[in-house]
């Protein structure tokens, strides 16, 4: 029923201004609009609505994830934007941070300004 329908993933934020400076200025994604309520910004196939929200509850799990063709390159180039990688001790990470799945997918989580759970993920 909804297969055709564009999808907009929802994050809330406390903190609009460092989260524009986050979505648009360290990840990249095109800033499109800010309506008061929340700032839309948009990636290659899907939007990303910022809601400005009273308080943030982080999920303990990634509620945002970006598929990448080179995941080291995109850690790197992350990294030299400050974005600082997550590290889990049930999973064996690499030095940059860099989880390989048993079927040989990766991925790396960081967090946004109010601690939303993001990954990149680079398919087998």
């Amino acid at each position: 029923m909804l297969a055709a329908a564009a999808i907009t993933a929802l994050v809330g934020t406390t903190k609009p201004d460092a989260a524009k400076a986050f979505y648009q200025g360290t990840l990249g994604l095109k800033f499109i609009a800010d309506d008061t309520y929340a700032m839309i910004f948009e990636a290659k196939n899907a939007r990303v609505r910022v809601s400005r929200v009273p308080a943030v509850a982080p999920a303990q799990y990634a509620v945002l994830a970006f598929t990448v063709d080179d995941i080291e390159r995109m850690v790197d180039g992350l990294m030299a934007k400050g974005v600082v990688f997550a590290r889990y001790p049930f999973f064996v990470q690499d030095a940059k941070g860099i989880w390989t799945a048993p079927d040989g997918t990766k991925v790396a989580w960081f967090h946004d300004p109010d601690l939303n759970l993001l990954s990149v993920v680079q398919h087998v």
